[in-house]
């Protein structure tokens, strides 16, 4: 009972976050913030972006199997996003919504029977595969902070690394953890674009939020899309090996993506 009293407390803090997060003392340093600002604005150019669908072919690797196939990325502006993955060994979906009263998330494999996704494991990014999204929230959310931590090279490439992490009113969530340890998405923007080249974040175990799985997504091949700028070629991998290759075959902005499309 107690576990499920703390767990119920976390969960509406979450939800709530924004007007307690507006009174927390840490702040993103300028340099940060504008250098979010500008990967965004050669993002998205000169307009607002509300939703997109990334469709395309793709390639799913499990250790030896290897699944080929057809998927559909979404995402809302306003953090949800949701992937079909559709494969020789049968579809596979995954949807987050973090816009919803209550954040949630599930999974399903060629079964059809969906799985809920462990709280510790939505406090991310739900839009990874869409990094215009990722930096957009970051920016028009209260309590995220950006930190620089300087240019670097990153798979060859030089690169303007920054790490975000959002506040919260609890210090701790479980074993010590951190809701900022959680919740820190690193971004690494080219250094002559800003065109973000990858970001990453951890993944955990559903009962073990203390043991980190890094995940790094890396974006190439961007293309102009009705003045905004996207990657068409997005690849995921976990502890370093690649586990997703995506090549968009058409990008579709602002089309009015209904809410419903992100439901549990």
């Amino acid at each position: 009972m107690r576990v499920a009293r703390f767990v119920l407390s976390l969960s509406i803090s979450f939800s709530s976050s924004v007007s307690l997060e507006a009174q927390q003392t840490a702040a993103s340093s300028a340099q940060s913030q504008q250098l979010l600002q500008r990967s965004l604005s050669a993002l998205a150019g000169s307009q607002t972006l509300t939703d997109v669908t990334l469709s395309g072919t793709v390639r799913r690797i499990t250790g030896a199997d290897n699944d080929t196939g057809s998927a559909s990325f979404k995402a809302l502006a306003s953090g949800a996003g949701r992937s079909d993955l559709s494969l020789s060994s049968g579809p596979r979906t995954e949807i987050q919504n973090l816009s919803a009263t209550f954040p949630a998330g599930s999974w399903s494999g060629p079964d059809g029977v969906a799985h809920a996704m462990a709280f510790h494991n939505l406090l991310t990014e739900p839009a990874w595969f869409f990094p215009a999204f990722a930096i957009a929230r970051r920016l028009s959310t209260l309590g995220h902070v950006a930190t620089y931590v300087g240019r670097e090279s990153h798979n060859g490439q030089a690169v303007e690394h920054l790490s975000v992490s959002q506040t919260s009113p609890f210090p701790v969530i479980s074993k010590g953890l951190s809701f900022e340890h959680l919740s820190q998405v690193d971004f690494f923007l080219d250094s002559t674009t800003l065109l973000p080249a990858a970001i990453t974040f951890n993944i955990h175990p559903d009962r073990d939020a203390g043991l980190d799985l890094p995940v790094e997504v890396r974006f190439s091949d961007y293309r102009a899309v009705n003045g905004a700028q996207v990657p068409h070629h997005v690849q995921k991998f976990l502890n370093n090996s690649l586990i997703l290759d995506f090549q968009a075959d058409s990008v579709t902005l602002n089309s009015g993506l209904s809410a419903s499309s992100f439901s549990l």
